[in-house]
């Protein structure tokens, strides 16, 4: 249960500490990164307490990570980027820390 407000709780965070500006379009583009959590669906069972979620659920796959990180980094504020996403690059760049973020808090229950 806890794990779960913290997915709802750190983004929130972020978005009041580092983006008071933009809070709710940061706050809920950071809670867009609970999509991945939709490949929950394609196991079986959906929801098991003891199963680590890095590694096993496709979106949270070594491969994913790699992705968000290089999305992340593709969305800094930089020349690229501006080419690349253009007046999309804070949306993405929100987008991709919360799935970074959404990836760190499933790590840390792999750990404990």
């Amino acid at each position: 249960m806890i794990h779960i407000a913290l997915h709802f709780l750190i983004p929130l965070s972020v978005a009041g500490l580092c983006f008071r500006t933009l809070f709710w379009r940061a706050y809920l583009l950071m809670l867009g990164g609970m999509v991945i959590d939709l490949d929950h669906l394609l196991a079986d069972p959906i929801y098991d307490p003891l199963r680590c979620s890095i590694g096993f659920h496709p979106l949270h796959s070594s491969f994913a990570i790699v992705a968000y990180v290089i999305l992340l980094l593709a969305s800094l504020p930089h020349s690229f980027a501006e080419k690349c996403f253009g007046k999309y690059r804070l949306s993405v760049n929100l987008l991709s820390l919360g799935l970074l973020i959404h990836i760190v808090l499933d790590a840390s229950d792999c750990v404990f």
